[in-house]
């Protein structure tokens, strides 16, 4: 089954950023049009009580009911709008003047006293019926009572917003016009924009589908990469520096490597095509068998060697840490080697102790190949010093022996797998230039360190350094 196409990252910002611009137009424009609506009503409210208090005071001082009753007209003709209702009546009797050209009915009103003054709270709302227009229409009514000639009568004025409904909803059209406009347009510049500002990623793209091995030394060019976007193109280029520092270990290691299996290879081959040549004594054959073995053992060596080197790598040996005694450990070392080294007229010292959280065969492993490599190369008749040295945060195990004095790029090179510092170890069977890269597998699996300094002319050390919690 075919699997389903995700959207692109432009597609998916535009319309975020569309979504966005679109909520916060249409809020701004819903809070725009309430406020609008509320200043409107407001405003036929202030009219429809400046009418009611304007007729009460006329109908106290200047008119009487017979001249209503004569004139009805006046009234009519002093209303703002046509559709507008007002009504004069003496309770319980038939309306004075009965002004309701729309016939709408009246929401129950409460009447305010003559020696009162009306406010907004003494109006109520009612709706008009969406028969008499496409949609219901708000009505603002108030009734109060008023004296005139002696006679009791009730003023009820109702103001229907049929012209303010209307412009409300040319406003309200033209808001959701705005959002529309708002929507398709931050859509358009958004893709635009968001198109222009992926455009580094698009390189990188391009540039990350260009890398063959051949070309692992090109690397993204960030000075117009945006500020967002600069730690990914570091992080990028980060990547390929160690990918190209890796692969160029891996040739160098396959290179190295097929040199060194090629030699004890060639021994056998050469040892065999001599032998098969003429016939030979049963003694000559074990010395051939024996020279082979030797030859096998070293081969075997090295590839166990290696395959530890690789199982480090992946980070697929599993430690098992235990609390040691590294008194007892450098005792334990420096007693396997004491006939290597007596044979050398080389004395081991051991000094210090201290206990760390540690894996003890993969610690005396990495241990005993720096004693080895010390003896190897001390000179004879010298001292290999082997210490414990505890600090704040670290405690280090330093190997420290006399030899001859390696140059700074020596020293740098001595954890490379296969590396030899001089011609005479090439020459020599049990080394097979893997021990001190061995070391430093060791210490990266502990989370420390492995270093090596010069206290002085002609003296080496080494140092396991393990971090302490």
């Amino acid at each position: 089954m075919r699997a389903r196409r995700q959207p692109s990252l432009t597609l998916r910002a535009t319309l975020a950023f569309s979504v966005v611009a679109m909520l916060a137009v249409a809020s701004a424009g819903m809070y725009l049009y309430e406020t609008m609506k509320g200043a409107v009503m407001t405003r036929s409210d202030h009219a429809v009580l400046a009418r009611l208090d304007h007729f009460r005071k006329l109908l106290q001082y200047d008119l009487t009911l017979t001249t209503l009753q004569s004139s009805p007209q006046l009234f009519e003709n002093m209303l703002d709008s046509e559709d507008d209702i007002f009504i004069i009546a003496e309770p319980g009797k038939p309306a004075v003047i009965m002004v309701n050209p729309l016939h709408a009915p009246l929401p129950s009103m409460p009447v305010v006293p003559a020696n009162m003054p009306l406010s907004v709270a003494d109006m109520r709302s009612g709706m008009l019926d969406s028969g008499v227009f496409d949609s219901e229409v708000p009505m603002r009514a108030a009734t109060v009572e008023a004296v005139s000639g002696g006679k009791v009568v009730h003023l009820t004025a109702a103001h229907i917003a049929v012209k303010e409904m209307a412009t409300l909803a040319g406003f309200r059209n033209r808001i959701l016009l705005a959002v529309s406009l708002a929507f398709v347009v931050t859509a358009l510049l958004g893709y635009v924009l968001l198109g222009r500002g992926l455009r580094p990623l698009r390189r990188m793209a391009s540039h990350a589908a260009a890398i063959t091995p051949a070309q692992l030394d090109s690397r993204m060019d960030n000075r117009d990469t945006p500020v967002e976007l600069q730690q990914l193109g570091e992080a990028y280029n980060a990547m390929l520096d160690r990918l190209a520092d890796g692969y160029q270990r891996l040739t160098q290691f396959s290179a190295d490597l097929a040199h060194e299996i090629r030699t004890p290879v060639g021994s056998l081959m050469g040892h065999c095509q001599v032998a098969l040549r003429q016939p030979r004594t049963e003694d000559e054959y074990q010395a051939l068998l024996a020279s082979n073995l030797e030859e096998l053992e070293r081969i075997s060596r090295m590839v166990e060697s290696i395959l530890f080197l690789a199982r480090a790598d992946e980070a697929q040996s599993a430690l098992n840490r235990q609390t040691l005694n590294l008194a007892d450990e450098l005792q334990r070392v420096a007693g396997y080697f004491e006939g290597l080294a007596e044979e050398r007229d080389i004395a081991l010292h051991t000094k210090g102790d201290a206990r760390i959280e540690a894996d003890p065969l993969l610690l005396r492993r990495a241990l005993s190949n720096l004693v080895a490599n010390a003896i190897r190369y001390a000179d004879e008749g010298s001292a290999i010093d082997i210490r414990v040295v505890v600090g704040s945060r670290h405690c280090r195990i330093e190997v420290e022996n006399q030899g001859p004095t390696l140059d700074d790029a020596t020293l740098g090179k001595l954890f490379d797998r296969f590396y030899r510092g001089d011609a005479s170890r090439h020459q020599s069977s049990d080394s097979n230039g893997l021990g001190l890269a061995i070391v430093a597998a060791i210490m990266q699996l502990h989370g420390g360190e492995v270093a090596v300094n010069q206290p002085a002319p002609g003296r080496i050390c080494f140092g396991l350094v393990f971090p302490i919690s």
